[in-house]
């Protein structure tokens, strides 16, 4: 049983981090995902944010999908959803103020995430509390992910930096976390414009794909050398 159940979890977190995630195979939140990430503490702060924003929704739809008759659940789901981006963003703006400026409107924007509501509708209102917690975990992770190397990898194109500006998120110890790249290096420009980001994606999801089809790949010469090579019986 309790093998059963890790096996469980091991699938749902290959789906959320890698299968099916919700940014560079399903596509979904793209607006805030192309807007903030020139850099990588934006990138972040929003996985961050969008990671506990789809934890707590999905827990609490969980929680209370035996007692919401089907002719409501959406508006009750989103009713839900919009409460926990609201705690997040009164949260960002008392602790993370700056932060919370810099990043404006796409912290409230986390409740028209599809990939949120998604979660919500497809898996956590058919679930168990344990299942919908990891299923949104590791869908908050791999989306959180996204953000960051995209926000990492057009940093260092178009600064010359990497975790610059961590003090925002970090406060005296994110002072001392900028690395610089070397002298010589020339910065450019286009990666932290909006053509950047949407090419930056673009190449991520190039790379995922070319990943995916040559695993696939060597599945099926595997598949082929067994069968070339197993015993023939004469009957």
């Amino acid at each position: 049983m309790i093998k059963q159940r890790l096996q469980d979890y091991q699938q749902i977190a290959k789906q959320g981090l890698w299968t099916n995630n919700q940014a560079i195979v399903a596509l979904l939140g793209l607006c805030p995902l192309l807007a903030v990430t020139n850099n990588t503490v934006n990138g972040l702060s929003l996985g961050l944010a969008t990671m506990a924003v789809v934890i707590i929704s999905s827990v609490l739809v969980s929680l209370i999908r035996d007692h919401v008759p089907d002719d409501i659940r959406i508006p009750v789901f989103v009713a839900i959803i919009a409460s926990a981006v609201t705690i997040i963003d009164l949260l960002m703006d008392a602790y993370l103020h700056t932060l919370h400026g810099i990043l404006g409107i796409f912290i409230p924007l986390i409740v028209t995430n599809c990939a949120i509501l998604g979660r919500a509708e497809a898996y956590a209102s058919k679930n168990s509390i344990d299942k919908s917690f990891i299923d949104a975990f590791f869908v908050g992770t791999g989306f959180a992910l996204v953000l960051i190397l995209l926000g990492a990898s057009r940093e260092i194109i178009g600064n010359g930096t990497l975790f610059d500006q961590m003090h925002l998120l970090f406060g005296e110890f994110g002072k001392n976390m900028t690395l610089y790249m070397p002298e010589s290096f020339q910065p450019a420009l286009l990666a932290i414009l909006p053509p950047g980001a949407f090419i930056g994606l673009g190449l991520m999801v190039a790379i995922k794909n070319a990943m995916d089809i040559k695993k696939q790949n060597k599945k099926i010469n595997n598949l082929n050398i067994k069968i070339t090579t197993a015993p023939v019986t004469n009957k």
